[in-house]
């Protein structure tokens, strides 16, 4: 990846006037609708949803929910991460995801989780670069897109994560 490159991909933080720009990266990227529910935990997350842009193009998006675990503690979910198609392999997602795991190890959160479905090989790959595990894997999670089944990737945090 050429050094110049990293200076045109910013992130920005979601808020109710941008949010029409995460529905729309969700209706071209993934197979499913996403209801209130997601937008609103998106909204909540505060700095842990992202869009982020490439030379000003809203080219990708990580949206993601913070649970409270029966010890008090808290884990993300990452509910979608995506970016469009045309604008992959350039160091996007990376940005996303390390900027997700970043605050985590800032904000003292060990544990971060996410589903991805079982065909998915290339999400699959990607995740377990940045210490992602195959932790469970659920029958039938998804009603509507073949196969049905999905991985739970589980990472959890120690200390300061590296830059990848």
């Amino acid at each position: 990846m050429g050094a110049g490159r990293e200076l045109q991909i910013s992130l920005d933080g979601l808020r109710e006037k941008n949010l029409m720009q995460l529905k729309k990266l969700n209706t071209a990227l993934f197979p499913v609708r996403y209801n209130d529910k997601y937008y609103a935990d998106a909204l909540a997350s505060g700095e842990f949803t992202k869009l982020a842009y490439y030379s000003d193009i809203c080219a990708g998006s990580i949206a993601c929910r913070l649970e409270k675990k029966e010890s008090g503690a808290v884990r993300i979910y990452i509910m979608t991460l995506g970016v469009l198609a045309a604008y992959r392999g350039i160091g996007i997602g990376s940005k996303l995801v390390n900027h997700v795991l970043d605050l985590c190890s800032k904000q003292n959160i060990s544990e971060v989780y996410l589903h991805v479905q079982t065909n998915n090989e290339d999400a699959i790959n990607f995740y377990k670069k940045f210490g992602f595990e195959i932790t469970e894997t659920i029958q039938n999670y998804y009603t509507n897109i073949s196969p049905p089944d999905c991985y739970v990737l589980t990472k959890h945090i120690t200390e300061t994560q590296p830059k990848k």
